[in-house]
């Protein structure tokens, strides 16, 4: 009991009141993000769309969400963190409403556009502060912490978008918008701007300015930007191509769903002690794990056709997942100039839209030409190319960071560890930490 309460202090402890106000935020405005899930359904079901109609919606929701990442992180930077979020949760709780309102094909579109502008349009905001409030030492498990809120808000929001939706479709939109205005609130009552002008100047920083080229000319940063669009190419095919697959041996929509839940609760369970078990390894090595475990997981899906084999394979590229989370973020927060931070945060999002938007295309065809396996098999190879890319640039990220860290503060310090092999990727992912 005392090692229990022990380990709860060293993950929860000594983290800044803003990042708790935040993580709050979070976690209930994640308890109503259930509309994009039940979209499809719903522009089919109730409002009677053709599927072609209803992925024109969805398609225009990720435009919007491209949109919305860029000039949320421009506006994070120039007019500050916490109007962007506050304008951002407003416009996307009203939007939620008028989307779920809203009749006409031409409407639905419209609504479906705004929306994603709206919600993406504070991702970078919300980033930007995380890193601006909690330091360096504390980023890795404040953002797992973060990660564990989101999915914990989202397993839950499946079980009340069941029973929401039981009772009218338009309850789902308003309980979305909702939840997004209480968020709004405790940000507007309990959150100070963290943005401060002409603070934290480091070197290699430029002025906001030049901020577009700076950016385009840091290929550092875009090097790793790219490495996310692979990694998250080959993530998004669980929402894609995995039902698919899973349809075309049999197993039902409501079975895709028990198998895909797996994801889920694993994370609950497991990712406040990821921090733990990466604290003081190399960055770039965990981040080469992360995309061997996810290539080997779904990899293996080639080879699967029961329920159990697929169960097995979310289970493997979740560990994956958990791994690639945290790692991930205090690696943006670092490589950030910050002046620049909303607007880098901005464009680590797109990559994320990018995927949203190429990795059902792009799965589809593959599969449609190569075949099931080739797809799945070239998810492998994608994960393991995408971790030697990772184990190569990786002494390039850490000089970056270096040269952007603040002077006087103190590297988190790294033990270099050996590089996995494939076949012990998942015995390493759950060994213990030194």
């Amino acid at each position: 009991m005392r090692t229990m309460r022990s380990w709860f202090r060293e993950t929860t402890g000594g983290l800044p009141t803003t990042f708790w106000y935040l993580w709050t935020g979070t976690l209930i405005n994640r308890l109503g993000s259930f509309v994009l899930v039940f979209l499809a359904i719903y522009l089919t079901q109730e409002r009677g769309f053709s599927p072609s109609q209803a992925g024109l919606v969805i398609g225009l929701w990720g435009v919007g969400g491209a949109v919305g990442t860029t000039i949320g992180g421009t506006l994070a930077d120039r007019w500050g963190r916490r109007p962007t979020l506050l304008t951002a949760h407003l416009g996307g709780a009203a939007m939620m409403l008028g989307l779920g309102l809203a009749r006409s094909l031409w409407a639905v579109a419209l609504g479906a556009l705004l929306l994603g502008l709206f919600a993406e349009a504070s991702r970078p905001a919300f980033g930007a502060m995380m890193i601006d409030v909690v330091p360096e030492k504390d980023r890795l498990r404040a953002f797992s912490l973060n990660y564990w809120a989101i999915n914990l808000g989202f397993a839950c929001a499946a079980v009340l978008a069941g029973l929401a939706a039981q009772v009218d479709y338009l309850a789902l939109f308003v309980i979305d918008a909702a939840t997004t205005l209480i968020t709004a609130l405790i940000i507007f009552a309990r959150v100070r701007e963290t943005r401060h002008a002409g603070a934290g100047r480091t070197a290699g920083a430029a002025a906001p300015r030049g901020a577009l080229r700076t950016i385009l000319t840091d290929r550092v940063y875009l090097g790793f930007v790219a490495l996310n669009l692979f990694a998250a190419l080959v993530f998004l095919q669980h929402i894609s191509m995995l039902p698919i697959a899973m349809g075309d041996a049999g197993l039902s929509p409501a079975t895709y769903g028990s198998v895909i839940a797996l994801n889920g609760v694993l994370i609950v369970v497991g990712q406040l002690f990821v921090p733990r078990l990466i604290r003081g390894r190399s960055r770039s090595h965990v981040l080469a794990l992360a995309s061997v475990v996810m290539g080997v997981g779904f990899g293996l899906t080639a080879f699967a056709s029961t329920v159990w084999f697929y169960g097995l394979t979310v289970l493997i590229w979740t560990v994956g997942e958990m791994l690639n989370s945290p790692s991930n973020s205090s690696l943006i927060a670092e490589l950030s100039p910050a002046e620049l931070r909303g607007r880098y945060q901005g464009v680590f999002s797109l990559s994320w839209q990018v995927a949203g938007a190429s990795a059902p295309i792009l799965g589809g065809l593959v599969r449609e030409h190569a075949g099931n396996a080739t797809l799945w098999l070239g998810c492998a190879a994608i994960g393991g190319l995408t971790a030697l890319a990772h184990l190569i640039s990786g002494p390039a990220r850490e000089r970056r960071a270096a040269a952007l860290r603040p002077a006087g503060e103190a590297p988190v310090p790294v033990t270099t560890i050996q590089p996995p092999a494939p076949q012990a990727a998942e015995a390493a992912a759950t060994a213990p930490a030194r």
